[in-house]
């Protein structure tokens, strides 16, 4: 083949990617309105026999033209694989619901046997899984295999329909002879919190064939987590169990180590940064030396675990001939209890297994009474539940779960750093709140008060620096996370936050005698991100297009980093 027409190849093959029944228009970044921006994709999809897998991710797509490309797919019945993630960049809440039916409907007219579904990162919230649930119901899902839901924003409400919507897709495709057979779901940074958890656990433990599961960053605590554990006992071909980032404590972690003695194929288990403790860890380890015997990797990373715990675990996995990685770091072990456990793991042929301790907390300053702390939990999950049942009289269950989505999770490790950070920042404070620091900083925010989530917004961007990627991804990680909290609840009030911050930012005069801030140019570069991210309403990029075109000479000190943030609001606001 000449070079001319390898290199015509394969810009074809970047423009339209077609690979045995796929068509794919991934990542190509375009903005899809209306009807006629879709013409050229409609009439591809039409023309193309057998179509099996359709790729529209990383690119956006609004309600009209979503309605267009369901068209052309209500012919086609041997669609299985529809990749539909990141789909939806810059477009109001609304918009996203009527576009997810409009598609839907159309396979379900097709009579199209789905086997992966996938729109994460769509930043839905509980409306977009009610667009979505018509769909899950149907025939149309009977044979779906994956099910991916990350970074949807679902909360509580939306766990809750979703499961509602997989426990009807199980039943009717039993009484029709071929039950469901779910092997993949994952649904991970969804706000699902304890209920929304236990909702999903219910319907596991119905489907019982599931084969990977992920669930990380959710803020599910101990109740969640076992009400996951009892689900999981009924999924016997379980492989990968991924509840990283959630708060365990003992009551969890024991009871999902009794789950684990039911399973014998599970090969990886990612249980890091959720706050096992050590008799937590020490109920695991338990269960790995008479069970999980293909187990590859284990994560009990950051889980408040001191060092003879952690030998225990260490000892545990002598007979795993299969394990590839334990990582125990950012423990409580000290210097001499890493050395140990080094040696352990060293004196059993398996040191290359055992990952970094750079990030080992140290052994704890004086010794700590783990029931005492797991009481606490006990005490503040149920001063919650009792909270939540004296708000809810006279409320109906969906308001509920709307007002909840994003409600602080009970057991929430303590956050005194927080408070020092969001006091007096620094880059260094930040970076010290270790790896749940967005977590942390998300529940310490009272997003309901527009005016302390936007002083939180500029303390945070306030450290930002473009030339250190570590605390880069650090300040961009916790904006995410406090704005994502605050335009996914929807008692926020968005246009008063925008208004708020333009005051702090010195762009707007205040009737309330907030005094504007020192603006440095980590509070524009980080604005600049967060009117990037799905969950930035376009309505209030049009709000702070038209305060960034004025002069003002409070940003001056800033122009370049004003310069991209302008353009960036041009970019992105709808043209009139």
């Amino acid at each position: 083949m000449a070079s001319d027409d390898v290199a015509n190849l394969a810009d074809s093959l970047a423009k339209t990617q077609v690979n045995e029944g796929e068509l794919s228009y991934k990542g190509q970044g375009l903005k899809l309105d209306n009807a006629q921006s879709v013409e050229e994709m409609v009439k591809e999809i039409e023309e193309f026999g057998g179509l099996r897998a359709l790729r529209l991710e990383g690119n956006t797509i609004g309600v009209e033209a979503a309605q267009t490309i369901a068209k052309a797919l209500e012919k086609k019945s041997d669609l299985q694989c529809c990749h539909w993630s990141d789909m939806f960049t810059g477009r109001l809440r609304a918009e996203i619901p009527p576009a997810l039916v409009s598609l839907g409907d159309a396979l379900i007219m097709a009579g199209a046997r789905l086997k992966v579904l996938d729109l994460s990162d769509n930043a839905f919230g509980p409306d977009g899984v009610k667009g979505i649930e018509k769909l899950l119901k149907s025939a149309a899902c009977h044979s779906l295999q994956e099910l991916r839901l990350n970074n949807c924003g679902m909360g509580i409400g939306g766990g809750k329909i979703l499961a509602a919507a997989l426990t009807v897709c199980h039943k009717e495709s039993s009484a029709l002879g071929a039950p469901l057979q779910l092997k993949v779901f994952i649904a991970g940074r969804n706000r699902l919190e304890n209920d929304g958890a236990t909702a999903l656990a219910q319907a596991f433990q119905l489907i019982g064939s599931l084969e990977g599961s992920a669930h990380a960053q959710n803020g599910i605590n101990y109740p969640g987590v076992t009400a996951l554990a009892t689900a999981m006992q009924h999924n016997p071909q379980l492989r990968v169990l991924n509840l990283n980032d959630n708060t365990f404590t003992k009551k969890g972690a024991i009871a999902m180590a009794e789950a684990l003695k039911h399973l014998r194929n599970v090969q990886v288990i990612n249980f890091g940064d959720c706050l096992v403790r050590s008799e937590g860890a020490s109920a695991i380890a338990e269960t790995l030396k008479e069970g999980l015997p293909i187990l590859k990797e284990l994560n009990l990373s950051f889980g408040e675990i001191t060092e003879e715990a952690a030998l225990e675990v260490a000892r545990s996995v002598q007979h795993k001939d299969q394990l590839e990685k334990l990582d125990l770091n950012g423990n409580s072990l000290g210097e001499e209890g890493c050395d140990n456990l080094r040696e352990v793991m060293e004196s059993m042929n398996m040191g290359d297994k055992l990952g970094s301790l750079s990030d080992d907390e140290g052994e704890p300053e004086e010794d700590e009474d783990e029931d005492d702390e797991d009481d606490d939990d006990d005490e503040d999950v149920e001063e919650e539940e009792e909270e939540e049942e004296e708000e809810e009289e006279g409320e109906g269950e969906e308001e509920k779960s709307e007002l909840n989505q994003f409600s602080t999770p009970p057991s929430a490790p303590r956050t005194p750093d927080v408070s020092s950070f969001l006091s007096f920042p620094s880059p260094d404070k930040l970076l010290r709140l270790g790896e749940r620091r967005s977590s942390l900083i998300q529940q310490q925010v009272d997003v309901l008060d527009v005016t302390k989530t936007a002083e939180a917004f500029l303390k945070i961007s306030s450290v930002y620096k473009e030339d250190n990627e570590e605390v880069k991804s650090a300040v961009l990680e916790s904006i995410d996370a406090v704005l994502s909290k605050a335009f996914f609840t929807s008692s926020f009030q968005g246009l008063s936050f925008v208004s708020s911050l333009l005051v702090m930012l010195g762009l707007l005069k205040s009737e309330d005698k907030l005094k504007p801030v020192k603006v440095v140019p980590g509070h524009l570069q980080c604005l600049e991100h967060a009117v990037k991210q799905s969950y930035f309403p376009r309505e209030h990029i049009t709000v702070l297009n038209a305060f960034m075109t004025r002069q003002n000479k409070s940003l001056e000190v800033c122009s370049s980093a004003r310069d991209r943030l302008k353009f960036t609001l041009q970019k992105l606001t709808p043209e009139s």
